[in-house]
């Protein structure tokens, strides 16, 4: 009876490699092959580029939107809990001004450090 279990999860586990891998193989045997330099020029909109074509970012803005990105999921964590609130008991509450402490211990740190001053 365990043995049909390991079966059926591997018979998954190959699926969901078999459906990964597809795409790959169907595009490299039916894209074309025809190479140019206009093909492997770098455009905008349709446009071609002026001067450098690539643009150092600063380093704050991606820590600026990882931030935003912690916050947005702690709503899809906050959300749930608070729907379930009143069956969860006491020992929830404590997990979540846990969690909430947590993410105001890292948004405390991250104000001190500047990150997010948008200059």
């Amino acid at each position: 009876m365990i043995i049909y279990n390991y079966v059926f999860i591997g018979m998954l586990l190959l699926g969901a490699i078999g459906f990964a891998l597809a795409p790959v193989i169907v595009m490299g045997i039916l894209a074309p092959r025809k190479r140019s330099s206009s093909k492997a020029d770098t455009y905008e909109c349709g446009l071609l580029t002026t001067g450098e074509t690539w643009v150092r970012f600063r380093i704050q803005y991606y820590i600026y939107a990882i931030m935003f990105l912690v916050f947005d999921v702690e709503t899809v964590f906050l959300y749930p809990w608070a729907v379930a609130y009143e069956r969860l008991g006491l020992f929830a509450l404590a997990e979540m001004v846990v969690f909430l402490l947590i993410l105001a211990v890292g948004l405390a740190y991250a104000w001190g450090k500047g990150v997010l001053k948008w200059v």
